[in-house]
């Protein structure tokens, strides 16, 4: 089983200003230490035209601090709360400098890092503070949105977003630190929705609402949830109570859209679709829906392009070309398979005999199935859909062969 999902961008109130917003900077890498040749007592000089010309990176240095009689932490804070990131950068790394043990500073460098949207340098500078203090608070809510919103989503950030979102959770619980139990909650929401876990998301977007009722984010976490769940009853009415959020509403109608596809009202659906396109092109381009025998002929050659040994295991085994997942498939399991997975392997694997007695009539013990809609959503190019429905492919004959989501996911086959 595969699937895509997505989320609005997002900034928390800790981040507020921000963070994410910002275009990335060019890394800055720093140069060798200016030393002299080191040469043996007897060594003779080498004529200088022998050398290589070395083009060194050009260096842009940070400003020196302006603390204005404070400490430079101090002033690193208050340069952060007035969005002053590049002078909360200097009073960081001047902290860091005085007190290089003080996982304080470097949190505080991460944040402003962060909101400068440099990375890489981010993660290191948290990545130093935790490993100064793995209990630090400010360390942890740094880091966990950082992976879980900041960087581009993938299964590796978000299991080091939810694994610092949940640690922050339970340290500012013992600690009777409502405010921050509230935002390691919706962290770990956002990350838990990213990673397919949509019991563990729901059950923290409802946390956070408790403390903090009405927010925004954690009403369109909670929603997406809800959707993930196949509890589309409850998910119809919290997608269209976000339709007015300008952060939201294009995930609301796209939401919304699926869901009335799958209720067949297609009309209806493409209206909210069309919306989603309009307000944000970038997440909602236009679909890759090819006609339903281009489609299937595309599925037939992905098949037939397999490699021997995996068409052999797919022998008697239908590959077939499907509009949308079916409900009872989606609820065969527990939890539920999200609706909108790119394809499903039906049936025990081969080292499992089938048991016939399980099966309706005509029924094949095994099968798979490939969501033509949904592939179409998952990618922006008629390129990109057919590798993605090969990737797909691949994907669902390891489940025939007995691989579980987490072991294909190792093998680059998400």
């Amino acid at each position: 089983m595969r699937d895509m999902f997505g989320r609005p961008w997002i900034a928390l109130l800790f981040f507020a200003c921000v963070a994410c917003q910002r275009d990335p900077r060019e890394k800055q890498t720093a140069p060798s230490p200016n030393r002299g040749p080191e040469r043996s007592a007897g060594a003779a000089s080498k004529p200088e035209a022998s050398h290589p010309t070395v083009s060194l990176p050009r260096l842009t240095p940070l400003s020196v601090c302006r603390s204005e009689g404070q400490e430079p932490l101090e002033a690193a804070r208050k340069y952060y709360d007035q969005g002053k990131f590049e002078d909360a950068l200097s009073c960081a790394a001047q902290a860091c400098a005085f007190t290089p043990d003080d996982p304080q500073a470097h949190s505080e460098r991460g944040a402003a890092l962060s909101a400068l949207g440099r990375f890489e340098e981010a993660q290191l500078a948290y990545a130093r503070a935790l490993a100064l203090e793995p209990r630090h608070l400010d360390a942890l809510l740094g880091a966990a949105h950082l992976y879980a919103v900041s960087l581009p989503s993938n299964r590796e950030r978000d299991e080091l977003g939810s694994l610092y979102a949940e640690r922050g959770l339970e340290l500012a619980d013992e600690q009777g630190e409502n405010q921050l139990v509230a935002e390691f909650a919706l962290l770990s929401a956002m990350a838990f929705n990213d990673l397919g876990q949509a019991r563990d998301a729901l059950e923290r977007a409802e946390e956070m609402l408790r403390l903090e009722p009405g927010d925004a984010e954690a009403r369109y976490e909670r929603a997406v949830a809800l959707f993930e769940l196949c509890r589309f009853a409850e998910a119809k009415p919290a997608f269209t109570d976000l339709l007015a959020d300008s952060q939201r509403s294009a995930h609301a109608h796209h939401h919304l859209g699926l869901l009335l596809e799958r209720e067949g009202r297609w009309k209806a659906a493409e209206r909210h679709f069309n919306r989603a396109r309009e307000l944000d092109s970038d997440d909602f381009p236009e679909p890759q829906i090819l006609p339903e025998e281009e489609f299937r002929a595309e599925v037939t050659r992905a098949v037939a392009g397999l490699p021997q040994d995996m068409r052999r295991d797919l022998a008697g085994v239908p590959v077939t070309a499907e509009e949308l997942p079916r409900d009872d498939d989606l609820l065969s399991g527990e939890p539920p398979l999200s609706p909108a997975i790119l394809g499903l392997f039906r049936g025990p694997p081969l080292s499992e005999r089938c048991a016939p007695e399980d099966l309706a009539p005509g029924e094949p013990c095994r099968s798979v199935a490939l969501y033509r809609r949904n592939l179409a959503r998952a990618v922006k190019s008629k390129e990109e859909l057919i590798e993605q429905i090969q990737v797909t492919l691949l994907h669902e004959i390891g489940h025939l062969r007995g691989e579980d989501d987490f072991e294909l996911a190792a093998r680059g086959l998400e």
